[in-house]
């Protein structure tokens, strides 16, 4: 009972966070922002700004490229923010998923107007635009302290592991799984799967990365129970999204893309708090690179028990 009321509690609080940073927009809001001694505009993002959000991602250091950015682009909707000779200050993107859920991601801001505003204005752009939905995003540390007073809330730690692979050691069988190559019949498989493990139907999401990504399924009795996908991204190769019923399938569904890829640069990004399974990929030469704060506004939807994701298809998607 003390666990259910603090729950509601936080969920009230939460609210009220929420509801306050809305209230604070007015018809500024849609003027132009003043920064520094200059003037900014914020507009819609198109296909054609690739450029000028790789140049957003270079200044803080991400590792995007401009396939990377194509993909983010032909799949979300946002909007950028532009100084008076066009240059880019910041940009933030949502991702619906289904009719009720939407995934923001792509939120940077140049580093020397971080405390100006740009972000604040950005977000609550892609907020009103999302209204009704339950949102999750990716923060960074710069970033959470914003997303917090927007009535976000904690869900869990994000661990970016990376490195050259360097399997050593193969994990233990799980006994009656077998691990195959994805084929094109399993496509149906893994989208219930993700959709169970996600806690939303990212449908258009799942089909494009479908079309771009390699990977392995996890099955049991002629059924698939759970898969990896790999993909290009950044410097070398992604793995993910990861979905497994237990840290050992995990392990032995991520095993052969590691292995497959090594001496290459190789990426895994998982909201597990499993020490087992993150010391397998330090192991396998993915140490921890860096951390972010998985948030949330709206119930907890992502599968607890049974397939789990154990690897995100990017900070964006989820």
């Amino acid at each position: 009972m003390q666990g259910k009321i603090a729950g509601d509690h936080g969920e009230r609080d939460s609210a009220a966070r929420y509801e306050a940073f809305m209230a604070r927009q007015s018809p500024e809001d849609d003027a132009l922002l003043k920064l520094e001694n200059y003037n900014a505009e914020i507009r819609p993002l198109v296909a054609q700004d690739r450029g000028m959000l790789h140049e957003l991602t270079v200044a803080v250091f991400w590792p995007h490229r401009g396939r990377d950015l194509d993909l983010f682009l032909s799949l979300g909707e946002g909007y950028i923010a532009l100084d008076e000779i066009g240059r880019p200050l910041g940009s933030a993107m949502y991702y619906p998923m289904g009719d009720d859920f939407a995934m923001f991601g792509m939120m940077v801001t140049t580093p020397r107007l971080q405390t100006q505003g740009v972000g604040r204005r950005l977000l609550r752009r892609i907020m009103n635009d999302c209204r009704g939905r339950d949102l999750r995003l990716s923060a960074t540390k710069s970033g959470f302290r914003l997303y917090r007073d927007a009535g976000f809330e904690t869900v869990a730690t994000i661990w970016q592991h990376q490195g050259i692979a360097k399997l050593a050691r193969l994990p233990e069988p799980v006994a009656g799984v077998d691990v195959r190559p994805l084929e094109a019949a399993d496509h149906g498989a893994v989208s219930a799967l993700d959709t169970q493990a996600y806690g939303a139907d990212r449908q258009v999401v799942k089909a494009a990365l479908l079309r771009k990504s390699g990977g392995v399924v996890a099955v049991r009795g002629g059924v698939v129970c759970g898969f990896a996908l790999v993909r290009p991204f950044g410097k070398g190769m992604v793995i993910g999204p990861v979905v497994a019923e237990d840290d050992q399938m995990a392990m032995q569904l991520c095993a052969p893309l590691i292995q497959q890829y090594e001496g290459q640069f190789v990426r895994l990004d998982t909201p597990q708090q499993s020490e087992h399974f993150k010391a397998f990929l330090s192991a396998a030469g993915l140490g921890v690179f860096d951390t972010c704060t998985e948030m949330r506004i709206g119930p907890l939807r992502r599968a607890e028990t049974g397939a789990c994701l154990y690897g995100l298809a990017a900070h964006s998607f989820g």
